[in-house]
């Protein structure tokens, strides 16, 4: 479905507001956005009509369960994994017949007409010819005070194996340079990275071409943990049921859909010198700090007549993107199931997890040992590797009921045998470990154990499962709980969401877990130079710069906060931010000075 018509089928579901007065795109945009995607639900989609350009904006249009399934085009999106399950096993169980063989020629020629299609001439995303290509006619936004300047945050970003020519659509964000260049933000692990580097050893020039909006599948498809190798737009054909139609772009050999919204060409030379870019409130909650990372080039822009620019808010969970992440849990387990790790029951990465902190897994046990077995498994597989707290289970419990999950966890785990430390790849974005990219991860096997996995529980089998402590009143002799979890003096631990946050956030397992005569301990203090550790065993000596929080200025609360009746947008909702002020560390996007930390 076109953003157009998604936008007209949102409004008519009433999951839309129309905001029909000027809004500024530098603050004031983002700060609504985030005061709606952190309602009940989700909020509304808002759809900017006066944004200062001849473009209007849509943010928060994938920010609840049912506005995803809408851009998904299911009522479920169970209904995806279990179509997946159905193909698979229709092509992997045996065929001892002609005619079971047969039987599989309408599902041969369902998947051929989801292989996209090149069309001749030009496509409507190519309507308009900006005959002086200029960013700064977009309506991007700039969403909170230290961000380095304005962000392009949904970019479909393609770009092409120049050892196989095999297309890889990639998200990756773009700071605004000028009107003519941006910053192109791809962490190491990602493959358009990988292009950059195959063009840097060939010497050559490389093509990069940037679309937004069109089909919201595409969105979707861009986020989505594809295996390397497997185009994009035919996972986007199989989520719509029919061929994307591509055209090819005026500068560049690269083809896009000839129904997205807009199209922004260019390239990228390798061998010119890195550039600064950044800061950015990233989806962790956290400012990403500034960095060196290539520089995208526009040869030329074009889009649709009435074109709608899209753009989303990252941020402290829940945002639009906790939804995104949601679909791709749903979606995904049944390959996860199929390809790499059969056991798996259920999958649930909860939103304060920010995609990959934090991961439950049931699994259908059968042996000892199968709990590790599993989260070695998942470790290694595609962008669960970033994963750093794995908690596995089995049996009669719903793991997306805390409650329940809690009960089962707490009846099921030893602290002394059930505890798994391991390193591995992390998050380029965390900010926690030692070393960028790579630190600790822990696995807490919480499953009913077989006999070979039995010791004795030392006696604390009625402590209950876990304790939040700010960092003045823990004291090691006097532990209550199982898991004894320390947090800076300034978290109100009694805020459970906002501490997990924290927790996934902001510790390295191996260095900052410790086992303390069977009791689990995690420091779960921000991390920076001038860190006492509560384990007095050495000098914590933290090198790394620490990200401040990222969190809407005053000043831009209170334009807000002065504009919302006039803005016709429905009750008032105060800002989030309000109640985030007190883990901010500093001014700017690095916490520098000693505010918060005595």
């Amino acid at each position: 479905m076109i953003l157009s018509d998604f936008v007209k089928l949102l409004e008519s579901k009433n999951e839309l507001i129309r905001v029909r007065q000027f809004v500024d795109t530098v603050f004031e945009i983002a700060e609504i956005t985030n005061r709606f995607s952190k309602t009940e639900n989700g909020g509304k989609a808002l759809f900017f009509e006066n944004t200062g350009t001849n473009f209007p904006i849509l943010t928060n249009a994938f920010g609840s369960n049912t506005r995803i399934c809408y851009a998904l085009g299911v009522n479920n999106l169970d209904e995806i994994s279990a179509e997946i399950n159905k193909l698979f096993s229709a092509f992997t169980s045996p065929k001892t017949s002609f005619f079971d063989k047969l039987s599989l020629l309408p599902k041969l020629k369902q998947i051929a007409e989801w292989m996209p299609k090149h069309k001749s001439g030009k496509g409507k995303c190519q309507d308009v010819i900006m005959q002086n290509p200029d960013l700064n006619q977009l309506p991007v936004l700039k969403c909170y005070p230290f961000d380095g300047g304005k962000f392009i945050t949904l970019p479909m970003v393609h770009t092409i194996n120049p050892e196989n020519n095999i297309r890889n659509v990639g998200m990756y964000r773009m700071q605004i340079f000028d009107e003519k260049t941006t910053g192109m933000h791809w962490h190491k692990h990602k493959t358009g990275a990988a292009h950059f580097e195959m063009y840097k050893n060939q010497n050559r020039i490389m093509p990069v071409v940037v679309t937004l909006g069109g089909d919201t599948v595409y969105t979707y498809a861009a986020t989505a943990p594809l295996p390397d190798g497997i185009d994009e737009y035919i996972f986007a054909g199989f989520l719509r049921k029919k061929s994307v139609e591509l055209v090819k772009c005026l500068t560049q050999p690269i083809y896009v859909p000839t129904d997205v919204d807009f199209v922004i060409e260019g390239y990228v030379n390798p061998q010119e010198p890195l550039c600064l870019e950044g800061a950015f409130g990233d989806h962790t909650g956290f400012y990403s700090l500034q960095d060196l990372f290539p520089k995208f080039h526009v040869t030329c822009i074009t889009h649709k007549k009435n074109a709608i620019y899209p753009a989303t808010l990252v941020g402290i969970p829940p945002q639009e993107d906790a939804y995104i992440a949601k679909a791709t849990e749903r979606i995904f387990l049944e390959p996860v199931r199929l390809v790499i790790s059969p056991e798996v029951e259920d999958l649930n990465m909860p939103v304060e997890g920010v995609f990959h902190n934090i991961a439950i897994v049931k699994i259908n046990k059968k042996y000892a040992g199968q709990a590790i077995k599993t989260a070695n498994s998942l470790w290694g597989a595609g962008q669960m590797m970033f994963n750093k707290i794995m908690i596995i289970v089995n049996g009669n419990v719903d793991i997306h009921n805390y409650a329940d999950l809690i009960e089962k966890i707490n009846k099921n785990i030893n602290i002394d045998s059930d505890i798994y430390f391991t390193k591995g790849p992390l998050d380029i974005l965390d900010h926690s470990a030692q070393s960028l990219g790579f630190g600790g991860k822990i696995c807490i096997d919480a499953t009913e154990k077989a006999a070979e996995e039995k010791i004795s529980q030392n006696n604390y089998e009625n402590k209950k499962l876990y304790s939040f402590v700010n960092k003045n009143k823990f004291d090691k002799n006097n532990i209550d709980a199982k898991i004894t979890i320390v947090f800076d003096d300034f978290v109100d631990v009694k805020n459970i969401s906002q501490a997990v946050w924290l927790l996934g956030n902001n510790i390295d397992a191996v260095r900052d877990c410790k086992i303390i005569d069977g009791n689990l301990i995690v420091d779960a203090c921000m991390k920076h130079k001038n860190h006492k550790s509560i384990f007095a065993e050495s000098e914590f000596n933290f090198t790394r710069r620490c990200p401040n929080i990222a969190c809407s200025s005053d000043e831009t609360i209170k334009i807000i906060d002065s504009k919302w009746k006039n803005l016709n947008i429905g009750k008032f909702i105060p800002s989030p931010s309000e109640n985030i002020k007190n883990l901010v560390l500093s001014e700017g996007a690095e916490f520098i000075n000693e505010k918060n930390m005595e």
